[in-house]
C-alpha cells in the first residue's frame, strides 16, 4: 500500500528521489514492482544485515522484519521527519509526510 501510494505521488514531485525498503529479498523486490508497476519508486533491500533498519530503529526483532514508517531526509542527508507506525497493518500519515517533503523543495 505504502510504496503504491508513493509511486503515484512521486509523478508530481520533481527532484524527490523515494526509496522504499523492506526485508525482502531483491528478485521479489523486482516480481512484485513489476507486477504492480511500481516504477518511479526505488526498492531496496535490507534483507542481508538490516543495517537500514538498525540504524533508523524499525527492526522488530523477533520477526526479523522491518516495522512500518516513513523517514524525510533533505538534500544534505538531515533528517526532517520521522514516523513510527505503531501498527504494522495500519497505514502511515502520508499526507503528513508529503507535506514535510514540500516544504523541502
Amino acid at each position: 500500500m505504502q510504496t503504491s501510494r508513493f509511486n503515484h505521488e512521486a509523478a508530481w514531485l520533481n527532484g524527490v528521489q523515494i526509496l522504499t525498503l523492506s526485508v525482502d529479498l531483491p528478485f521479489a523486490l523486482g516480481r512484485y514492482c513489476a507486477a504492480q508497476r511500481i516504477d518511479k519508486v526505488k526498492t531496496l533491500s535490507d534483507h542481508k544485515d538490516l543495517s537500514f533498519g538498525l540504524a533508523y530503529v524499525f527492526v522488530i526483532k523477533e520477526l526479523r522484519l522491518l516495522s512500518r514508517g516513513i523517514v524525510v531526509l533533505d538534500q544534505n542527508n538531515t533528517v526532517q521527519y520521522v514516523e513510527y507506525v505503531k501498527e504494522i497493518t495500519k497505514e502511515a500519515d502520508y499526507d503528513s509526510a508529503l507535506a514535510a517533503v514540500k516544504k523541502l523543495v
